[in-house]
């Protein structure tokens, strides 16, 4: 007997849809219904619905962050290219333009950008130059307790330099770190193991904070800032803006963690001896690590001198050292050697994100938002500090329900940009715009909230009630240490 093509779902069986795809259709329908505003265009009004339904799938992970892009631009292709254009509505935009706007994304220097990043984080891991880093930092760090987890901030600092990926430095730094603590003979599930893993997440959060190109996130800012503003901050301007604040905030985790987890010991026999073994394990250096760290170090001058030096951009000059790192004899990686290590789904959510926030800003659906949020909440009244104070918490608090940065960033900065337009009073908005960035990566309270957070979670080393224990302080300090910041230091800079 034939098998019917539809048989019937047993008792319990999960539904057809996840409930949160199904949920985020329901928000789409109900903005579509939704009558229009006189100020509103059609098209704008459509590309609201998107993204309602776009918020939707990302907080509730209903399907791959890959899987929903490929939904974003089916629907920007038939919600948008029948709705009528803003210079004459009698006109539509047609299929063919619409899927143009959602693909404009994939034009945008940011995404380039991105897709270096990558390739230098592929590279690191290929020749294993950024485990040799990080071993040789340990090494010399010491092996008291309060050096052990010093130095693990200190690795976290130099391949955030260099390592231009947050989930790719914690996949190196954590078995490394798992090593060591294997080799101190504690337990796991220990307070010395748990906050040697909370500093490994935690910090590569704040150090996503203090160097532009250490998270896919800020690079996403970059791209909006473009795009919505015409401008962008360099790499140095965003390093002197943000590692005093980072440097600040890895003391402070440093020391929660000392008075929240207390090791059990000082003194940890064996660890130095474990992390000298690991590095002669890895015998001398090769001539791929040494060209690598070359064009490496370059990099860093280059970035570093945008604007004093040259005026070559970051992308620019990115992927001149892409050039050295692929040339045949000289280079460090082929073709093949690289292409599996690419995570070329984010290079897709990436090229989406961007596209839809720029069509927020085509269609005039991020203004008329942002209209709506300062003439509905009294941002308008309010100090340069206020603002930011508000937005901040804003952005604190609703990155509880996303799990990705990346996706939190595509979701609201459009908006954001676009109330800051509306906002009446002389202040940056790319300055503001920029330590609006550095909220984005507030991913401190639950583990979800970030990769790396779940690359040491895996580790079983913390539970997430220790995790949002330590999490929690850290964000109201860090919090209120940009208050400060934004009240001195980057209104000395010119950024507020």
């Amino acid at each position: 007997m034939s098998t019917p093509a539809n048989p019937p779902a047993a008792p319990g069986a999960q539904p057809l849809l996840p409930v949160g795809l199904l949920l985020g259709i329901v928000a789409l329908v109900g903005v579509l219904l939704l009558p229009l505003p006189a100020d509103l265009p059609v098209a704008g009004h459509r590309v609201l619905a998107i993204l309602a339904f776009a918020v939707v799938i990302w907080i509730t992970e209903a399907v791959s962050y890959e899987a929903s892009a490929i939904m974003i631009t089916s629907l920007l292709a038939f919600l948008l290219g029948t709705a009528p254009t803003l210079a004459d509505p009698s006109v539509i935009y047609g299929s063919s333009a619409a899927v143009s706007m959602a693909l404009t994304g994939f034009a945008n220097p940011a995404l380039a950008l991105v897709v270096g990043a990558l390739f230098i984080a592929a590279a690191m891991t290929h020749t294993g130059l950024d485990r040799r880093i990080a071993l040789v930092t340990l090494n010399r760090v010491g092996v008291s307790t309060r050096r052990i987890l010093l130095g693990a901030m200190v690795v976290i600092i130099l391949l955030s330099l260099v390592v231009p990926s947050a989930t790719a430095r914690s996949a190196c730094v954590v078995p490394i770190m798992m090593g060591v603590i294997a080799a101190f003979g504690v337990n796991k599930r220990s307070n010395i193991a748990a906050g040697i893993m909370i500093i490994v997440a935690q910090g590569t959060s704040i150090w996503n904070i203090g160097i532009q190109t250490a998270a896919a996130q800020n690079l996403l800012t970059v791209g909006f800032m473009d795009k919505m503003l015409g401008a962008r901050v360099s790499w140095i301007d965003w390093l002197i803006a943000g590692a005093p604040w980072a440097l600040i905030m890895s003391v402070v985790l440093i020391v929660l963690v000392l008075r929240m987890l207390p090791p059990e010991s000082d003194s940890i026999p064996g660890g130095k001896a474990a992390v000298a073994e690991q590095l002669q394990a890895l015998g001398p250096m090769s001539g791929a690590q040494k060209r690598l760290l070359g064009v490496s170090l370059l990099l860093l001058l280059a970035w570093a001198t945008e604007g004093k030096l040259h005026h070559f951009d970051t992308t620019s000059t990115t992927y001149a050292g892409l050039v050295l790192l692929l040339l045949p004899r000289f280079g460090v990686m082929t073709w093949k050697d690289v292409q599996a290590r690419i995570p070329w789904g984010t290079v897709i959510v990436f090229g989406v994100g961007i596209s839809l926030g720029t069509t927020l800003l085509t269609t005039q659906a991020g203004q008329w938002l942002g209209g709506q949020v300062v003439a509905n909440t009294g941002l308008d009244q309010l100090g340069t500090l206020g603002v930011f104070s508000i937005l901040a918490a804003f952005l604190i608090v609703i990155h509880l329900g996303f799990a990705s940065a990346t996706a939190l960033t595509s979701a609201l900065l459009p908006i954001l940009i676009a109330v800051l337009q509306t906002l009446p009073g002389d202040f940056s908005r790319l300055g503001m715009t920029m330590v609006l960035g550095f909220v984005v990566s507030y991913g401190f309270i639950l583990p979800i909230n970030a990769p790396q957070n779940m690359v040491c979670l895996g580790t079983e080393t913390f539970n997430a009630r220790q995790f949002a224990k330590v999490g929690i302080v850290v964000t109201l300090v860090g919090y209120g240490l940009m208050l400060v910041f934004a009240a001195t230091w980057w209104h000395w800079l010119g950024w507020m």
